[in-house]
């Protein structure tokens, strides 16, 4: 009879290692958007490049580590607001959330839109979790006759895309997303 070996648990200066990629990663892509180079995250973490590729084979596993716990919180605080009481505060307060999410980065916006059309993209699954929490919560709120039931997802998405990448693309209309936030929720309402 044969023995499985086991998978070892990672070592704690490794798993030391991949966190601070994951942090200066964050702050790399945030300065220099979702192109953002490599080489400078693992200078800027004090690590080798074989070590960044190590825990990151490419470009779109670091993108995937680094969006996918933003995708995955913004599913949970779906759950959450759903819980919490009236259906249209709470889609307004997770596209909120969203929008800031997704103007964190430069590129980000283009990266969601890129992610949810191609499947064998590592960051789809849990994108498109994310686009059916705020799905529910849209639901919910038409139910309630607090949103305009001809507004779909994909609709919703869009929107709350633009406002970022608007964003994004006219730095000077930064100081004007919360205002162009609100005039797409006001188009919204029933």
């Amino acid at each position: 009879m044969a023995v499985e070996p086991t998978a070892r648990a990672p070592r704690a200066d490794a798993l030391r290692n991949r966190d601070r990629l994951l942090e200066t990663a964050a702050e790399v892509v945030a300065e220099q958007g979702a192109q953002a180079s490599l080489r400078d995250v693992a200078r800027r973490a004090g690590v080798g490049l074989g070590t960044l590729y190590r825990h990151f084979p490419n470009r779109e596993a670091l993108l995937e580590a680094l969006l996918g716990r933003r995708f995955d919180r913004l599913a949970e605080r779906a759950d959450e607001l759903a819980a919490a009481g009236d259906p249209g505060e709470a889609l307004t307060e997770w596209l909120r959330e969203f929008c800031h999410g997704a103007g964190a980065y430069q590129g980000l916006p283009e990266t969601l839109m890129a992610t949810l059309r191609d499947p064998a993209s590592p960051l789809h699954a849990r994108c498109t979790a994310m686009r059916e929490a705020g799905g529910g919560l849209l639901s919910a709120a038409q139910r309630a006759g607090r949103i305009r039931p001809d507004v779909t997802g994909t609709d919703l998405f869009a929107l709350a895309n633009a406002v970022s990448w608007i964003a994004d693309q006219a730095p000077s209309l930064a100081e004007r997303r919360e205002h162009l936030f609100r005039l797409v929720v006001d188009g919204l309402r029933a």
